[in-house]
């Protein structure tokens, strides 16, 4: 069976894709599952939006779409009509937003929703198609029938060593140096755990992997590594120090193999201050930025999302990052009530920390989540392009035109040129230097840089819907 795995397109200004894009990690494992049996391809609109050239040139007997984010439903439903416009006979749907809200996809060009992980599930559900088998029988599914939808039961969770490796070759030539982050290019990712710990209730993660933790050994996560030439590698895990004692025992097998890259992965504050050792031994064989969750500088408002951690430890886990001269993605929550003195006392945090890729997004109630559970009668917009995190769907305290304004001067005094340049300015160098990094990726990023930092930009287009005032 010919099958094409399609990444859907992401677009807006701004957006988050202009300053990170990722390789489609997802459907590379997927695909690594099914080579065995199929012919498989991988499409990734982000980068060639032309899906009716690809399915021309493929004609495949399968479409498999990967809609993991809110803001890819419309896009993901888009692509299954191309698809069956364009006579594919079996279409299906996966990813974590697909998995959590089925009922999204309820459409006839949809033959089903894989539910949850979707290596196997995806290679038994093909394989009962080839061999015109139940599809009921192949659990982990939720058919689209005549009579409603229906689940076909849950499927054991896998054993992370068993998986297939992903099958990234299958990108089309050259495009896996399209992949990045900022000016870390090319970039490969690299998956070593699945699931937390924890319970923050804005977070989907941890509901899609059924609130089980399951890891890669530390010899399994080396071979990946081995078989990637790229010298930037971001570890995509939620909370990669979920287990600190496998954290250490990884870096000693990569420093063991002589593997010689620079790393980025997200992990807890509160781990990092409990276990500050990690961070050196990692910093040793090649870690060169950490992604952590502050999430706000108000402990009333961390209690709210169920962070179960405290501002105190997140200002002692930047001075243990800032001690090894790493460089820091401080991510922070916009709450809807936040009026100019929240705004201000943000502003001037990030420049007196010295946090030198701050992430601010707005509070999402994400589909799926406890925390749309919660307050999902105060949402007064539906429309999923806007559940970018970029734009509220919920009233906001101050008029709209403010608050994004106030949004955006967060992004505009963190990354104006000085400050993009301060901390960076010799990698930059050196990746132009040795012709890694182009002319115009450095424009590109500077460009993206200028769009969040320019309140009118997430009050156009998409943005037309606002949800206006508090009442």
């Amino acid at each position: 069976m010919k099958v094409l795995l399609v990444q859907p397109p992401q677009f807006g200004k701004p957006g988050f894709n202009k300053i990170a894009l990722v390789e489609p990690l997802g459907l590379e494992m997927v695909a690594g599952a099914l080579l065995p049996d199929h012919e498989v391809r991988i499409h990734d609109m982000r980068i060639d939006d032309n899906l009716d050239k690809a399915l021309a040139a493929f004609r495949p007997d399968a479409v498999g779409i990967s809609c993991s984010f809110t803001i890819d439903v419309y896009r993901s439903q888009k692509i299954a009509e191309t698809a069956r416009t364009a006579g594919v006979p079996f279409i299906f749907v996966g990813g974590l937003h697909a998995s959590l809200n089925p009922p999204d996809f309820q459409q006839p060009e949809i033959d089903c929703i894989v539910v949850g992980e979707g290596e196997f599930a995806s290679r038994e559900l093909l394989a009962a198609v080839t061999k015109g088998g139940d599809l009921g029988d192949v659990p982990g599914i939720v058919l689209n029938t005549d009579a409603g939808q229906v689940f076909t039961g849950p499927r054991p969770q896998a054993d992370l060593n068993e998986l297939p490796f992903p099958a990234r070759e299958l990108l089309p030539h050259g495009r896996r140096h399209r992949y990045f982050f900022n000016f870390w290019k090319p970039l490969a990712t690299l998956e070593t755990a699945r699931g937390c710990p924890h319970r923050c209730n804005f977070c989907s993660v941890w509901t899609f992997f059924e609130g089980r933790c399951r890891t890669k050994d530390p010899e399994r996560v080396a071979d990946e590594l081995e078989r990637r030439k790229e010298k930037f590698v971001l570890i995509t895990d939620d909370n990669f120090l979920l287990s600190v004692n496998r954290a250490k025992k990884i870096a000693e097998v990569i420093k063991e193999r002589g593997i010689k890259k620079r790393y980025s992965f997200q992990a807890r504050s509160d781990t990092i201050v409990k276990h500050p050792e990690v961070i050196a031994q990692w910093r040793e064989i090649g870690l060169s930025h950490v992604f952590i969750g502050f999430e706000s500088l108000d402990q009333e408002e961390l209690k709210a999302v169920n962070k179960k951690n405290d501002v105190e430890t997140n200002e002692k886990a930047l001075e243990i990052v800032h001690s090894h001269d790493l460089t820091v993605t401080g991510a922070f929550i916009i709450n809807q009530d936040y009026g100019p003195n929240e705004f201000k006392r943000l502003r001037e945090y990030i420049a007196s920390r010295r946090i030198s890729l701050p992430q601010f997004t707005v509070l999402t109630p994400l589909p799926g989540t406890d925390l749309f559970r919660e307050i999902e009668k105060k949402i007064s917009v539906k429309n999923y392009e806007l559940y970018d995190f970029l734009h509220s769907v919920l009233p906001t305290r101050l008029d709209p035109s403010e608050f994004y304004r106030e949004f955006a001067g967060l992004y505009k005094s963190a990354y104006s040129n000085v400050n993009i340049f301060r901390t960076r300015i010799i990698p930059v160098i050196m990746g132009l230097a040795t012709r890694r990094l182009s002319l115009m990726h450095l424009r590109r990023i500077i460009r993206a840089a200028r769009e969040f930092g320019e309140g009118k930009n997430y009050l156009s287009g998409k943005a037309a819907n606002n949800p206006g005032n508090a009442s």
